[in-house]
């Protein structure tokens, strides 16, 4: 599924050094479902420091078990955050 490259969700860390994975969380299932897509869940690294530019992924997985790849990046200090692509797990 190709809904990728037109969510931007704002994250601020509020001055942290890493993600908040679920307020990250909690903004992919949201966009998604306003999107139209449904999400049984959303799973985050709570680990990701903010850098700008870095990339890293979430598990989003949907109602009868699929699971897909959100890829985000990380747009600036402020932890703002563009999903960059969404795909299928093989």
């Amino acid at each position: 599924m190709a809904t990728a490259g037109f969510l931007a969700l704002g994250i601020a860390a509020c001055g942290e050094t890493v993600i908040d994975a679920a307020k990250t969380e909690d903004a992919i299932e949201h966009n998604l479902e306003q999107a139209g897509s449904k999400v049984a869940s959303v799973d985050c690294p709570d680990d990701v420091e903010v850098e700008t530019g870095a990339t890293f992924e979430c598990v989003v997985s949907r109602p009868g078990g699929e699971d897909e790849t959100a890829t985000l990046r990380i747009r600036n200090e402020d932890a703002d955050i563009s999903l960059v692509d969404l795909s299928a797990n093989k």
